[in-house]
Protein backbone atom coordinates (compact mmCIF):
# COMPACT_ATOMS: atom_id res chain seq x y z
CA UNK A 1 0.00 0.00 0.00
CA UNK A 2 1.07 3.69 -0.42
CA UNK A 3 1.70 5.43 2.68
CA UNK A 4 2.87 8.93 3.41
CA UNK A 5 3.10 8.89 7.57
CA UNK A 6 2.23 6.32 10.14
CA UNK A 7 2.04 7.95 13.98
CA UNK A 8 1.72 5.20 16.28
CA UNK A 9 0.02 6.40 19.85
CA UNK A 10 -1.80 9.37 18.79
CA UNK A 11 -4.87 10.57 19.93
CA UNK A 12 -5.56 13.57 17.86
CA UNK A 13 -7.00 10.74 14.96
CA UNK A 14 -9.93 9.44 16.52
CA UNK A 15 -10.94 8.18 20.44
CA UNK A 16 -8.05 6.46 22.47
CA UNK A 17 -4.70 5.40 21.38
CA UNK A 18 -4.84 5.33 17.75
CA UNK A 19 -2.04 4.15 14.87
CA UNK A 20 -2.78 6.58 12.01
CA UNK A 21 -1.80 5.52 8.31
CA UNK A 22 -2.19 8.29 6.01
CA UNK A 23 -2.53 7.02 2.93
CA UNK A 24 -0.57 8.56 -0.28
CA UNK A 25 -2.82 9.55 -2.89
CA UNK A 26 -6.50 10.59 -3.40
CA UNK A 27 -8.81 11.18 -6.76
CA UNK A 28 -11.01 13.53 -5.20
CA UNK A 29 -9.13 16.35 -4.25
CA UNK A 30 -11.12 18.55 -2.05
CA UNK A 31 -10.64 22.46 -2.92
CA UNK A 32 -9.36 23.56 0.33
CA UNK A 33 -8.38 20.27 1.46
CA UNK A 34 -5.35 20.62 4.62
CA UNK A 35 -3.42 17.87 2.87
CA UNK A 36 -3.17 18.50 -0.91
CA UNK A 37 0.42 17.10 -0.60
CA UNK A 38 -1.01 13.33 -0.41
CA UNK A 39 -3.18 13.70 -3.49
CA UNK A 40 -0.27 12.42 -5.81
CA UNK A 41 -0.33 8.85 -5.83
CA UNK A 42 3.86 8.82 -6.55
CA UNK A 43 4.78 10.05 -3.61
CA UNK A 44 5.07 9.02 0.10
CA UNK A 45 6.68 4.95 0.20
CA UNK A 46 5.20 1.47 -0.56
CA UNK A 47 4.31 -0.13 2.76
CA UNK A 48 3.90 -4.14 3.57
CA UNK A 49 0.66 -5.09 5.54
CA UNK A 50 1.89 -7.93 7.36
CA UNK A 51 5.09 -5.34 8.13
CA UNK A 52 2.35 -2.69 9.79
CA UNK A 53 0.28 -5.39 11.19
CA UNK A 54 3.07 -6.15 13.29
CA UNK A 55 4.34 -2.56 14.46
CA UNK A 56 0.41 -1.40 15.23
CA UNK A 57 0.08 -4.98 17.96
CA UNK A 58 3.38 -3.90 19.42
CA UNK A 59 2.26 -0.34 20.08
CA UNK A 60 -0.44 -0.58 23.20
CA UNK A 61 -3.17 1.15 20.82
CA UNK A 62 -6.66 0.58 21.29
CA UNK A 63 -7.11 0.74 17.57
CA UNK A 64 -6.46 2.53 13.83
CA UNK A 65 -7.12 5.31 11.94
CA UNK A 66 -7.28 5.40 8.24
CA UNK A 67 -7.14 8.79 6.29
CA UNK A 68 -5.25 10.08 3.70
CA UNK A 69 -5.58 10.81 1.08
CA UNK A 70 -8.02 8.74 0.57
CA UNK A 71 -8.29 4.60 1.74
CA UNK A 72 -10.94 3.60 -0.63
CA UNK A 73 -8.38 4.50 -3.41
CA UNK A 74 -6.16 1.51 -1.94
CA UNK A 75 -9.28 -0.47 -0.50
CA UNK A 76 -7.83 -3.77 -1.08
CA UNK A 77 -4.92 -3.44 0.61
CA UNK A 78 -6.78 -1.25 3.51
CA UNK A 79 -9.00 -3.58 4.01
CA UNK A 80 -6.69 -6.22 4.81
CA UNK A 81 -4.76 -4.09 7.10
CA UNK A 82 -7.89 -3.58 9.02
CA UNK A 83 -9.23 -7.03 9.10
CA UNK A 84 -5.74 -8.24 10.43
CA UNK A 85 -6.15 -5.79 13.46
CA UNK A 86 -9.71 -6.49 14.49
CA UNK A 87 -8.93 -10.26 14.52
CA UNK A 88 -6.41 -8.74 17.31
CA UNK A 89 -8.98 -7.54 18.98
CA UNK A 90 -8.49 -3.64 17.81
CA UNK A 91 -11.34 -1.19 16.24
CA UNK A 92 -11.02 0.90 12.87
CA UNK A 93 -11.75 4.28 12.13
CA UNK A 94 -12.08 5.20 8.48
CA UNK A 95 -11.66 8.52 7.06
CA UNK A 96 -13.18 8.82 3.35
CA UNK A 97 -14.40 11.66 1.01
CA UNK A 98 -16.86 9.36 -0.54
CA UNK A 99 -20.46 9.39 0.77
CA UNK A 100 -21.47 5.84 2.26
CA UNK A 101 -23.99 5.46 -0.01
CA UNK A 102 -21.66 5.45 -2.96
CA UNK A 103 -19.63 3.36 -1.38
CA UNK A 104 -21.90 1.03 -0.16
CA UNK A 105 -24.24 1.01 -3.47
CA UNK A 106 -21.05 0.21 -5.72
CA UNK A 107 -20.20 -3.26 -6.92
CA UNK A 108 -16.75 -3.02 -5.92
CA UNK A 109 -15.83 -5.84 -3.81
CA UNK A 110 -12.52 -3.88 -2.32
CA UNK A 111 -14.73 -0.91 -1.37
CA UNK A 112 -17.36 -3.74 0.37
CA UNK A 113 -14.24 -5.15 1.94
CA UNK A 114 -13.24 -2.12 3.88
CA UNK A 115 -16.56 -1.22 4.75
CA UNK A 116 -17.23 -4.60 6.05
CA UNK A 117 -13.55 -4.26 8.25
CA UNK A 118 -14.57 -0.39 9.71
CA UNK A 119 -15.88 0.01 12.56
CA UNK A 120 -16.27 3.64 12.40
CA UNK A 121 -16.75 5.41 8.64
CA UNK A 122 -16.45 9.35 8.51
CA UNK A 123 -18.06 9.71 4.98
CA UNK A 124 -18.35 13.10 3.24
CA UNK A 125 -15.66 15.47 1.00
CA UNK A 126 -14.18 18.50 2.75
CA UNK A 127 -15.93 21.29 2.25
CA UNK A 128 -14.24 24.96 3.08
CA UNK A 129 -17.83 27.11 2.70
CA UNK A 130 -19.37 24.62 5.67
CA UNK A 131 -16.63 24.88 8.70
CA UNK A 132 -17.16 22.34 11.54
CA UNK A 133 -17.07 24.66 14.88
CA UNK A 134 -18.08 22.07 16.99
CA UNK A 135 -17.56 18.66 16.84
CA UNK A 136 -13.77 16.98 16.60
CA UNK A 137 -11.49 15.21 14.18
CA UNK A 138 -13.92 16.33 10.81
CA UNK A 139 -13.47 19.48 9.27
CA UNK A 140 -16.81 20.57 7.55
CA UNK A 141 -20.36 19.96 8.77
CA UNK A 142 -21.42 18.28 6.60
CA UNK A 143 -18.99 14.84 7.63
CA UNK A 144 -20.95 12.35 9.08
CA UNK A 145 -19.96 9.46 11.62
CA UNK A 146 -21.64 6.61 10.96
CA UNK A 147 -21.59 3.60 13.09
CA UNK A 148 -20.89 0.21 11.12
CA UNK A 149 -20.50 -1.96 14.42
CA UNK A 150 -21.39 -1.01 17.47
CA UNK A 151 -17.38 -0.71 19.02
CA UNK A 152 -17.58 3.12 18.73
CA UNK A 153 -21.03 4.08 19.03
CA UNK A 154 -21.32 5.39 22.73
CA UNK A 155 -18.37 7.79 21.30
CA UNK A 156 -19.50 11.75 20.94
CA UNK A 157 -16.85 13.64 18.98
CA UNK A 158 -19.09 16.98 20.13
CA UNK A 159 -17.27 15.95 23.83
CA UNK A 160 -14.21 16.15 21.99
CA UNK A 161 -11.20 18.75 21.58
CA UNK A 162 -9.47 19.17 18.58
CA UNK A 163 -6.01 18.57 19.66
CA UNK A 164 -2.40 18.66 17.98
CA UNK A 165 0.60 16.87 18.69
CA UNK A 166 4.32 17.57 17.86
CA UNK A 167 7.38 15.53 17.77
CA UNK A 168 10.67 16.24 16.85
CA UNK A 169 12.75 14.17 14.59
CA UNK A 170 16.10 13.91 14.65
CA UNK A 171 16.62 15.85 11.40
CA UNK A 172 14.77 19.02 13.04
CA UNK A 173 11.56 19.01 11.52
CA UNK A 174 8.90 19.02 13.74
CA UNK A 175 5.75 16.50 13.27
CA UNK A 176 2.50 17.89 13.61
CA UNK A 177 -0.33 15.84 13.78
CA UNK A 178 -4.36 16.62 14.35
CA UNK A 179 -6.45 19.07 12.95
CA UNK A 180 -5.12 23.18 12.65
CA UNK A 181 -5.53 25.92 9.85
CA UNK A 182 -2.66 27.37 7.89
CA UNK A 183 -2.56 30.39 10.37
CA UNK A 184 -2.37 28.26 13.32
CA UNK A 185 0.09 26.40 11.95
CA UNK A 186 1.99 29.65 11.37
CA UNK A 187 1.72 30.87 14.97
CA UNK A 188 3.17 27.36 16.15
CA UNK A 189 5.88 27.64 13.85
CA UNK A 190 6.70 31.43 15.14
CA UNK A 191 6.30 30.21 18.52
CA UNK A 192 9.34 27.35 17.82
CA UNK A 193 11.10 29.98 16.26
CA UNK A 194 11.26 28.31 12.96
CA UNK A 195 10.24 28.58 9.20
CA UNK A 196 6.86 27.29 8.74
CA UNK A 197 8.63 24.35 5.67
CA UNK A 198 10.01 22.55 8.78
CA UNK A 199 7.03 21.91 9.96
CA UNK A 200 5.50 18.46 8.54
CA UNK A 201 1.69 18.36 9.07
CA UNK A 202 -0.81 16.12 8.22
CA UNK A 203 -4.49 16.53 9.69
Amino acid sequence: MRVARVWHGTKAEGPYSRSAIWLQGCSIECPGCVNPHLWKFDAGWNARVDELVDVILKSDVEGITLLGGEPFDQAEECSKLAQQVRLAGMGVITFTGYQYEDLSGSDRQDWESLLEATDLLVDGPYLRDLPEIERAWVGSSNQRFLNLTPRYSEVDSATHKNRLEMRILPSGVVDVCGFANEERLQEIAVSLNMKSKRLNRLG
